[in-house]
């Protein structure tokens, strides 16, 4: 009987409420009405701004792989004589080359700056000038990407590239110091195996033989079973004739 009379009290409290929220309805007829057009609204915007958020992040995907295309694209003198170019677009030179492709990912960087599209574009931007005929504006973007904080990917790749283009300008210093940072960052995301590898070249490069030897003893000692723990090996036991 107890249990009985909770439910029906129960009941009558829901359709108490009902009532009242009925009643208010009836009263505030036009404050609902704006109240519910401004939901509408509200709701429309956001799902209108979500579609043009995922409209801009095609295009610039599209874009990047457009200019992706044309930075990859072969010289004519690298195809094999008779051979049928691959791709739609074959240059003459490589300053021709680099620098279309330059100016293509620079297009994405001003277009799409807040996305993370622009920040990959600056990246290959910076590299296509360096392999173009504007190395110092190219180092100058892996300096400041490089210099960064929380861009972990492309702040990565260009720490890399920075000390990779050191060591091709013959800056072995430099280049020896880049690479020993990153092999000695356990944060860094990229492989510190392959910095070591590059730290022993460098090494070589400057007639630092013991140095070398070292860099690649402890390359095989860190990453014993890493793809280029066999590599370092040879090159460390070569090293140990010479001296």
């Amino acid at each position: 009987m107890k249990r009985e009379l909770k439910k029906q009290i129960k009941e009558d409290e829901v359709i108490s409420g009902f009532e009242h929220l009925a009643t208010w309805v009836g009263a505030n007829r036009q404050s609902v009405q704006i109240g519910v057009v401004a939901a509408l609204v509200i709701v429309s915007a956001a799902w209108g701004f979500s579609a043009w958020r995922a409209s801009q992040a095609r295009e610039a995907e599209q874009a990047f792989g457009a200019a992706l295309e044309i930075y990859s694209a072969p010289l004519r003198s690298e195809l094999p004589p008779g051979a049928q170019p691959t791709t739609v677009q074959i240059f003459e030179t490589k300053a021709e080359k680099f620098k279309k492709a330059a100016a293509a990912f620079d297009g994405i960087e001003r277009r799409f700056g807040s996305s993370p599209v622009a920040l990959r574009a600056r990246y290959f931007s910076a590299l296509c000038r360096i392999e173009g005929e504007d190395a110092a504006a190219g180092q100058k973007i892996l300096e400041e990407m490089a210099g960064k904080p929380g861009d972990a990917l492309e702040g990565a790749l260009a720490r890399l590239a920075l000390a990779e283009h050191l060591k091709r300008l013959g800056q072995n210093d430099k280049a020896a110091a880049a690479f020993n940072k990153l092999a000695s960052d356990a944060a860094f995301p990229l492989p510190r195996d392959y910095a070591l590898l590059q730290l022993g070249e460098v090494y070589e490069s400057a007639k630092k033989y013991s140095d070398a030897r070292a860099a690649y003893k402890r390359l095989s000692d860190e990453f014993p079973t890493g793809a280029y723990a066999a590599e370092a090996r040879r090159r460390a036991d070569r090293l140990e004739i010479v001296g």
